[in-house]
């Protein structure tokens, strides 16, 4: 089958969950003999070399820039704010990718064009394919929901409520044009079906297929370094993250740091926040790393303090693959095959939070058992060349 596969992100490096999430499916319809055109935006830190890997997979690769700016934002904001259409979609309007979709389909025939995220959708509906199919990486309207009910603010608490409303609206009259709509878990599908703005649309049940790993790949995680190390990984420009390490720092960090001293938090990933000048404890910001090998080997504790989000977090997953015992919020760990006490701790308040953290650092076989669960459960649920095999049912 010929497949045009449309992605936000370049799909590699591998340093992030949607980044994850659409290579190994791109490798995974390659693999089993689909030949796939890829067309993604790229942004200005996208490597040469992440383009060429991807030549060398597919049939034929094709990008196009995605340049964002304060003004644009504005811009964008204010035409969402005057029309029932959601921020972030209008913010990543684009003709060129419009263009670049339609002179694909004028120079070679598809046989059906893969939407990678909503994002993508309104360019996968104007493709001409047999068929369309849409992958949800999340229920996205419940990111702004989210966000809204921890916002402070009335004038933000009330454009995210907007925003949150109009990509329910959105997502639902969106996927319903789909022929297949796959859903990374059920909890995503169930969300948008119960919003009160989406309630109208008939949305069918689609496949879920989780997103998937490759558990061969993993660092060096059973060496003998010692383990100090309480570590929070991903990109802060990501509002749920900048909002979850934000509560970390202010209501949980202070408790852990006065009962275990010698612990240091370990924030790791894009734009982390400034510190306080009184933080309590030791705090090491380290930034964008693309070597994380040695801070994970040292850590101790791997945490997952969200209390917004969507879909599910990958960051677990590695985790589990690097046999990391972590400690999340129930939202952070959303949508996953988790066990409170066996490969998880689950803590919704900061001092439920605080003491699981303690608890692990403390507790070497509490440690050792989360380490080896998590490990199993990634092993069973989450390898891609184990699971993958479902996205053979969505083409056929």
């Amino acid at each position: 089958m010929r497949i045009l596969f449309l992605t936000q992100v370049l799909p590699l490096p591998l340093d992030a969950g949607p980044k994850i999430r659409a290579y190994y499916v791109l490798r995974y319809l390659v693999e089993a003999g689909h030949e796939v055109s890829l067309l993604s935006f790229v942004r200005a830190d996208d490597s040469p070399t992440a383009i060429e890997s991807l030549k060398k997979l597919c049939k034929h690769v094709e990008t196009v820039p995605m340049v964002r700016s304060l003004r644009g934002d504005l811009w964008s904001g204010i035409r969402s704010l005057l029309s029932n259409r959601s921020f972030l979609i209008v913010r990543d309007e684009r003709s060129e990718m419009r263009r670049r979709v339609q002179a694909l389909c004028e120079s070679r025939s598809f046989d059906a064009v893969h939407s990678d995220q909503l994002w993508m959708a309104p360019y996968a509906l104007g493709a001409s394919a047999l068929r369309k199919i849409l992958d949800q990486h999340n229920a996205v309207f419940q990111i702004p929901r989210r966000l809204a009910a921890g916002e402070k603010s009335r004038v933000k608490r009330s454009i995210l409520k907007l925003e949150a409303k109009k990509l329910a609206k959105y997502e639902a009259e969106t996927c319903v044009q789909f022929d297949r709509v796959v859903w990374v878990s059920s909890a995503d599908l169930e969300a948008l079906r119960s919003s009160r703005s989406a309630r109208s649309a008939a949305l069918a049940a689609g496949p879920v297929i989780p997103i998937c790993v490759d558990p061969s790949v993993v660092v060096n995680s059973k060496n003998k370094t010692r383990r100090f190390r309480v570590t929070f990984l991903g990109g802060m420009h990501w509002p749920p993250n900048a909002e979850g390490v934000k509560w970390f720092l202010k209501e949980v960090w202070p408790q852990v740091a006065s009962v275990v001293p010698d612990a240091v938090l370990t924030l790791i990933g894009k734009r982390p926040p400034r510190l306080p000048a009184s933080s309590p404890g030791k705090i090491e910001s380290v930034g964008f790393t693309p070597d994380v090998e040695r801070y994970i080997n040292e850590t101790a504790v791997f945490i997952v303090p969200l209390l917004a989000g969507g879909g599910m977090r990958v960051k677990i997953l590695d985790a589990w693959s690097w046999r990391l015992p972590v400690v999340s919020t129930t939202i952070g760990a959303e949508g996953l095959e988790t066990r409170h006490g066996e490969n998880i701790l689950l803590a919704d308040t900061a001092g439920a939070f605080g003491e699981s953290v303690v608890q692990v650092l403390r507790n070497r076989s509490l440690a050792n058992l989360l380490s080896e669960q998590g490990r199993g459960t990634v092993e069973i649920h989450y390898d891609w060349r184990r699971i993958y095999s479902s996205w053979e049912l969505v083409y056929r």
